[in-house]
């Protein structure tokens, strides 16, 4: 598996990726991301901030994260965390249907932890929706502690898992 930052060649992709995952996620209850949100404004933002990896398994897409250095709405302070404290955030995390189960996900949640090293940060913080199993069960998993939910002004009515992880 390659893990590189995203270049605007990687957006068709990156849209073709989203447009087979929000179907999935819908279907399944996880109302956490929609036709417009992310959208490519998104991901170019992410991109122009140099935030935003891909993973590439066989020369092809199979999914991206924006990796960021701490930045998190003030809701996140609803959380069970120290929010003063710096970290790496992931957001928008997405792994491609056929490329499910091949630990794409971990890879690039393991590639958060190499830029949190880069960065001498010590902490590690992601959320998902609280209809996201899949996440629910892998963040653990990967060394994730639960660390409360909290509800966010720009997504109405959803609810969301937060997640934190201390590097040693």
């Amino acid at each position: 598996m390659l893990l590189r930052l995203a270049t605007t060649v990687d957006l068709p992709a990156m849209l073709s990726l989203l447009a087979q995952v929000v179907p999935l996620m819908q279907a399944a209850g996880n109302r956490q991301w929609s036709a417009d949100y992310p959208n490519e404004a998104v991901l170019r933002t992410d991109m122009e901030a140099g935030h935003l990896w891909v993973a590439e398994l066989d020369g092809r897409l199979a999914g991206f994260a924006a990796l960021t250095h701490n930045h998190q709405d003030a809701e996140y302070a609803q959380a069970d965390w120290d929010f003063a404290e710096p970290a790496l955030v992931t957001h928008r995390l997405a792994v491609a249907p056929a490329a499910q189960g091949h630990g794409v996900a971990a890879a690039l949640l393991t590639q958060a932890e190499t830029l949190a090293r880069q960065q001498g940060l010590c902490v590690l913080r992601v959320d998902t929706n609280s209809e996201n199993a899949a996440t629910q069960g892998l963040f653990p998993k990967l060394g994730y502690r639960f660390a409360g939910e909290i509800t966010l002004a720009f997504r109405p009515g959803l609810r969301f898992f937060c997640y934190e992880k201390w590097l040693n």
